[in-house]
């Protein structure tokens, strides 16, 4: 669970190490976002000469989070750190993504994410 001024990491090579979470989209109300909701990032620690700049307001899909997740058989699976994968577009700006990715990306739409991923769990 993602809220406003959430701190998280990135998960994919884009160049972006740490981002601040500022809105997250699908309505007016929203306050929290959950695996495979998009939120609106600006980058706050970036690698030298890379795609992504410190500064930068960009959208990024949720593909981690600490807060147990229940899934549609009953099971819950929850991370260590909360991650984000940074979008152009529908697809992700790296070309890698890091760490394990749940099976829920995929579902929600995100099958390029859940390709690139070392691990889906």
């Amino acid at each position: 669970m993602l809220q406003l001024r959430s701190i998280v990491s990135v998960a994919d090579n884009s160049g972006a190490k740490k981002v601040g979470v500022f809105k997250v989209l699908g309505g007016s109300k929203k306050r929290y976002a959950r695996i495979g909701d998009i939120v609106v990032v600006s980058v706050k620690v970036a690698e030298p000469r890379k795609a992504v700049k410190k500064k930068e307001v960009l959208r990024a899909v949720v593909v981690r989070q600490r807060q147990p997740f229940r899934r549609k058989d009953g099971t819950y699976i929850r991370f260590d750190e909360n991650a984000v994968v940074i979008l152009d577009g529908t697809e992700p700006k790296g070309g890698r993504i890091f760490g394990p990715i749940p099976r829920e990306i995929k579902e929600r739409g995100f099958s390029t994410i859940a390709s690139l991923a070392e691990e889906v769990v």
